[in-house]
């Protein structure tokens, strides 16, 4: 967490990908595991600090940006990160370390915003499954 003089904050954290496949050669279960910088600011960032946790899901919902900077030599490095504008815990309390939660903390900050994701989340679901049921339709 950054704090600015102007009350902004800024929050930055790592987020694991995996996907699971089998292997068809060997029959061999494969996992491998992306990592992503996100970044989320203000009221976001301390709703993040105070309820993620470490193994907690989350729906993560921003955009990509690349950023160019320079190190100690002097050499130009560039970073890859997620500007999160939306997101959602998926992690039931119960289940998050501590107990202190985390489910339902967004709903209780921003009413709106949660219905919103709730609802971008059943069009997901929707198109998934509409997808679905194309493909069991084909004749053969």
């Amino acid at each position: 967490m950054h704090y600015f003089e102007g009350g902004g904050v800024i929050g930055r954290f790592p987020l694991a990908t995996s996907e699971t496949y089998t292997n068809r050669s060997t029959n061999e279960r494969v996992t491998t595991t992306e990592w992503h910088n996100i970044v989320v600011r203000n009221k976001g960032a301390e709703i993040c600090e105070k309820y993620l946790k470490k193994g907690d899901k989350v729906y993560i919902e921003g955009r990509i940006k690349t950023r160019k900077w320079q190190d100690d030599q002097g050499n130009d490095r560039y970073t890859t990160e997620i500007q999160c504008t939306e997101f959602t815990f998926l992690t039931p309390k119960s289940d998050s370390d501590g107990g202190s939660g985390s489910g339902d903390q967004q709903q209780k900050n921003s009413p709106a915003q949660n219905q919103e994701n709730t609802a971008k989340n059943d069009n997901f679901a929707g198109q998934s499954m509409a997808k679905e049921e194309e493909e069991d339709d084909l004749p053969f």
